[in-house]
């Protein structure tokens, strides 16, 4: 699995079409759909905690950086970017490849794409 990282709209479909060669028809935001690439994760992340399985079956997993910028006042969102922050940690562990995506650049952290 190759984890793909980096900020809201920082190119990351893109790059995984671009590089990866998975059309926007082979992604979903869906874990449960019969596609290569989820996307979305940040939005999930509290979901899978408790059983990533579903993302580690998946050949690409996207998601949004949460933890840089301004720590959330509201006590609920912390621990929605928490969550995520330990959820990343679980999968980089587990992925092949982790790549950062920065202005549609992908920058491997871990492995190779």
């Amino acid at each position: 699995m190759i984890l793909v990282i980096g900020g809201y709209a920082a190119g990351k479909r893109e790059w995984v079409s671009r590089q990866l060669g998975y059309p926007q028809a082979q992604m979903s935001d869906c874990a449960e759909d019969k596609v290569p690439v989820f996307y979305g994760l940040e939005s999930q992340a509290e979901r899978f905690l408790k059983d990533p399985k579903p993302l580690l079956q998946k050949k690409v997993v996207i998601c949004c950086e949460v933890g840089c910028g301004v720590v959330p006042l509201a006590a609920d969102e912390r621990a929605r970017r928490e969550s995520v922050g330990k959820l990343c940690q679980l999968l980089a562990r587990q992925a092949d490849c982790v790549v950062r995506v920065i202005c549609g650049v992908g920058q491997p952290i871990k492995g190779a794409f």
